[in-house]
This record gives structure tokens, sequence and C-alpha cells, in this order.
């Protein structure tokens, strides 16, 4: 499939947004909302001198929510500073809205994934590893183009309740792209570029959803620059790796900042154990972490109760407690 297979969907009275250039540190769109300006601005404020604590929750179901919160709190008398949700789920997705509310209300900061599982087959983590037709999806009229664009406009809909609410979000869409275990990242870098221009475009343009900071995430196994949208649709750039080990995964940082150079601050979007925070500095700045849930919090040889403590205490990492009054 050639690389023009992949063009942009077009949508109703699109102006177009991309291409144009960013100033220095601020977000992708020039129409942010104050909200998410302010967190964008703090973040670029600690890059390169302290970290964000961030922890999944395990909410595949509704009564997984809050089991990691509370273990934290439990283990080291503190809060992460910022908690990841996903909208994996159709029945708890408006749950997932009320707990990300009442985060931000509390003065966290947000981070929403969403593992879609292939529209034409349906909902979940199972889904989101079956394969989907995305050249077919990519043009206009047809049946996986039809599903994906309602899926899309969903979830649309559900950010727009955020926005409403003046929540800002860290907005990590097709994560771990650079695999081949989720259906937007098994058919190469020209698909998923264009699979998120187009969803960058339907939701900053057509929806208006400013209250969005764009997350890039590459699977630690693959940081292909090939697979770089650019810079006028991506706020914050970074990685996932579970090895089991505390280490800084400078190696990690480095392969990302050698793609987007200082224009964005690099994130370590997801991890199994927590790096050492006194082995951080200039080859592994990482604007934050954010541990996954169950096993890799709580198993003793992922992020034992003693370290989980020390390092939650530490001077580099920054906890709910300490950011600022928004």
């Amino acid at each position: 499939m050639s690389a023009t297979a992949f063009a942009l969907l077009p949508h109703a009275a699109i102006a177009k947004t991309v291409g144009a250039a960013v100033p220095a540190r601020a977000l992708s769109n020039p129409l942010a909302s104050a909200e998410a300006q302010a967190l964008y601005g703090y973040i670029w404020s600690i890059y390169g001198t302290k970290t964000l604590t961030g922890q999944q929750e395990q909410n595949f179901t509704p009564a997984g929510a809050r089991v990691e919160l509370d273990y934290i709190q439990r283990v080291t008398g503190r809060q992460p500073a910022l908690l990841g949700l996903d909208y994996i789920e159709p029945v708890d997705q408006l749950a997932v809205n009320e707990r990300a509310t009442a985060w931000h209300r509390s003065g966290g900061i947000v981070s929403l994934c969403w593992h879609w599982g292939a529209p034409d087959i349906g909902s979940g983590y199972e889904n989101s590893k079956k394969d989907f037709d995305v050249a077919r999806a990519l043009v206009a009229g047809t049946t996986q183009n039809v599903a994906m664009l309602a899926q899309m406009a969903h979830v649309a809909d559900l950010l727009t309740v955020l926005r409403d609410r003046k929540v800002p979000v860290l907005w990590r869409p097709f994560h771990e792209f650079g695999g081949d275990w989720f259906w937007w990242g098994k058919h190469g870098p020209q698909a998923f570029k264009a699979l998120w221009r187009t969803m960058y475009e339907f939701f900053v343009v057509d929806r208006k959803l400013d209250n969005l900071i764009w997350v890039l995430g590459w699977a630690g196994q693959n940081i292909d620059p090939a697979y770089y949208p650019g810079r006028d649709c991506v706020d914050v750039a970074g990685a996932d790796i579970y090895v089991d080990d505390h280490g800084n995964q400078a190696g990690l940082f480095a392969q990302v900042k050698r793609i987007v150079g200082d224009t964005v601050p690099i994130c370590l979007h997801e991890n199994g154990p927590i790096p050492d925070p006194a082995t951080l500095g200039p080859e592994a700045d990482w604007a934050w972490f954010m541990t996954w849930h169950t096993r890799w919090l709580q198993n003793p040889q992922q992020n034992s109760p003693a370290l989980l403590r020390e390092y939650y205490r530490s001077e580099r990492y920054v906890t709910k407690d300490e950011l600022p009054k928004w």
C-alpha cells in the first residue's frame, strides 16, 4: 500500500490546522483552553528537574476503580500526581468521566487512553488486538470508515463532557503504536499517522476539544521515527517499558529524544518498576512515569512497599499534594 493511500480523511468545513509551525513550549492547538495551557506550562516548568508520579487504575470493570490509589495511600501516605484512566469498556465510560472529574477537582492530573476494540468487531482489550482494515477505514463511506468515525464521535462526546467541566486531559490515543499487537499498529507508520491526524483534526477542529494535551506513546520495543506524526499535532512524546529493574531507562529516553529533541516533554508513559529517582537527570529527564495496575504495582518483585514508600517521598518525584492549586 502506498503512502498516498493513507491520506487524511476529509471532514466538512475543516480549516487545516496541522502543518503549521508551533511556538516553543506551546500546545499544538493554538485555541487550547486556559486549563490545558496552565497544565502544559506547569509540565514544562518542572521538566528537567522534577518528575510527576503517575498510576494507571484498574478500571476494566467498575469494581476495579480505586484499588491502586487505595494501595498507594496505604503504603506511602501519599497519592500520585497523575491518574491514568481508560475508555476501554462502554459500561464504565460514564463512570470514568466522573472519576476523572473528581480527580481533577481534588487537585490531580488526568491522563486518558482508549484500548479501542476493532471498530467492526467490538469493545474490550482482546478485541483491541484483533485486526481491522485500516486502509478501508480511511476511505470515506466504507463500512469500516462509518464504524470507525461513529466510535470516534462517541468518545469525542465523552471528552466534551470533560471539556465543559474544564478538565484538562493528557490524551494518549493509539498507544504502543510501534508494536503489532493493537490494530492501529498492525499496518505500518503511514497508516498510523493517517489515523492520528484524522482523530486530531476531528477532535480539535470539528469537535473543538480544546482541553486535550496530545501524548504520543511508542512501545519500548520499537522506537521508529517513521511513526512520528509531527510537532503540529503532538504535545508530549514518550515510550513505555516493563523490564524488571528500577533503572532510569536512559537508552529509551535517548531514542525518543533523537526524534523530538527539545520540542516537547518526554514521558515514561507506562512502566512496570518505577525508576529509581536518584538515577534521573539529563540522560533520563522523564516528565512523568505512570505505573501500570495490578501486578505491576503490587507485586513485590516489581515495586516493593519499601521502595514505593521511598520513591514517593523523594525530592525528585512530585506527588498530588505537591501540585499547584489549579
